[in-house]
């Protein structure tokens, strides 16, 4: 059981992502410097949350109408229709090398959409009343009043439902998307996504699908991933560095394909908020994130350590924050290091290595792709340094190679024999061995 195999031959391999939230960047006209800062950065995508028109509660995840755009994105004296507004901006996007990924929103829409009084037939209903979707937070059930959950799995009309769901990723995909993050991918039965993924790539076999399985237990992820999809998201951002259920959650998915990670997400608070504007954790967390597996996304602003956390209905441009920091070129230096190294671009064999100080982290990768393999010494502590010691960090690698250090910042002139450091507040080094990269069969 494994991913499509399809994205390697479209060259989809390195998968760095700037996620653009809209509400924030305001109307479409006002994407382009953003496209730029993330072009600059070294990210090679851009995913935008929900652009469609929303309900009454102007959630970006309550989609009213899923052929119409959102007022709020929209210049209306331009002299050019919503439709072409969006065709402009996503063509800016592509203009400065960055592929498209829209959200792709099918397991729920407005409470108030006009399909509810249309397609009766595709929700799911209670006691006379359209279902809506909720979840668990904190111990408590919290119900979304403001969706209505489409009835996938009991639709008298299964075959309608999945022609429009069709009809809505090919009119996305005419406005210029080459992939779509499925949300709440669990909640949609696999059979369904067999269906839409195959029937989209008989025409477009170049458009990738990557699936937000966030909180669904591993065996329900495995079952979902394997319908067609080129990435899983993974839940790194959760881990200490010192229990082992993410190395064991990463083993399980792995042979599916690879996974992308985050170090905050428009789901969560700001990393920044919740590390009290500590610069060395933001460091840490990006540097990890984007090492750890095939892929990375980062929401817009924390670039610049913004601390107020993104809200899909209330954010507006007025919230671009202030903060007097700027982390661009960390950011640049880590993309350039993850750009460079097949290593960095699969969720390839990962081991966390026992040595003398649990307050540092030593983690091996492989790929499978090549033969390169990679060594990460990460200081867990963001507050204090942590002293690192080996009698030979090329025991650690499997053939006993030289190893380089490409780390972002400050590299080694050379690692020494022992190797002995005193790693700073927060700090990575990144050694990677300098072997030519031999394709496995």
């Amino acid at each position: 059981m494994k991913f499509s195999s399809h994205m390697k031959r479209n060259g989809a391999g390195k998968m760095i992502i700037y996620n653009l939230f809209p509400l924030l960047a305001g109307k479409f006209s006002q994407w382009g410097p953003h496209f730029k800062r993330a072009a600059d950065m070294g990210f090679n995508w851009v995913f935008i949350n929900p652009i469609q028109r929303p309900g009454i509660s102007g959630s970006l995840y309550s989609i009213s109408d899923y052929f119409d755009f959102n007022p709020l994105l929209i210049d209306t004296d331009c002299g050019h229709s919503a439709e072409t507004q969006a065709r402009n901006m996503i063509s800016e996007a592509k203009a400065m090398g960055l592929q498209f990924m829209g959200d792709l929103v099918i397991n729920h829409c407005a409470a108030d959409s006009g399909l509810i009084k249309s397609h009766p037939e595709w929700f799911a209903w209670e006691n006379g009343s359209v279902s809506h979707p909720g979840a668990d937070e904190d111990g408590k059930r919290v119900i979304w009043e403001d969706l209505a959950r489409f009835d996938h799995r009991n639709t008298k009309d299964k075959e309608g439902l999945i022609r429009y769901f069709l009809d809505i990723i090919e009119h996305m995909i005419s406005l210029g998307f080459t992939g779509f993050r499925c949300d709440a991918a669990y909640q949609i039965p696999r059979s369904i996504w067999e269906r839409l993924i195959s029937g989209v790539r008989k025409k477009h076999p170049g458009i990738l699908f990557f699936a937000e399985t966030l909180g669904s237990p591993s065996d329900l992820t495995r079952n979902t991933a394997s319908a067609g999809f080129d990435y899983i998201f993974n839940s790194s951002k959760w881990w200490n560095y010192y229990d082992y259920w993410l190395m064991e959650q990463y083993a399980l998915t792995r042979d599916l394909g690879p996974s992308i990670a985050f170090p905050e997400s428009h789901d969560t608070i700001r990393l920044a908020e919740e590390l009290n504007g500590n610069i060395d954790g933001l460091k840490q967390r990006y540097l990890f994130a984007a090492l750890f597996s095939g892929g990375v996304m980062m929401p817009m602003g924390f670039e610049f350590g913004f601390r107020r956390r993104l809200h899909v209905a209330d954010t507006r441009p007025g919230d671009w924050e202030q903060t007097g920091v700027d982390l661009t070129s960390f950011i640049s230096a880590v993309n350039s290091i993850k750009s460079a190294h097949a290593v960095f671009q699969e969720d390839g064999p990962t081991h966390m290595l026992h040595h003398g100080n649990e307050n540092v982290l030593l983690m091996w990768k492989a790929s499978i792709a090549t033969r390169e393999e990679s060594l990460i010494i990460l200081n867990k502590d963001i507050r204090e340094q942590q002293h690192f010691y080996s009698e030979n960090l090329r025991n650690y690698t499997q053939a006993g190679s030289a190893l380089t250090d490409v780390s972002p910042g400050e590299q080694l002139e050379y690692i020494s024999v022992p190797f002995n450091y005193c790693l700073k507040p927060g700090q990575g080094i990144v050694l990677t061995t300098t072997r030519d990269e031999i394709p496995v069969d």
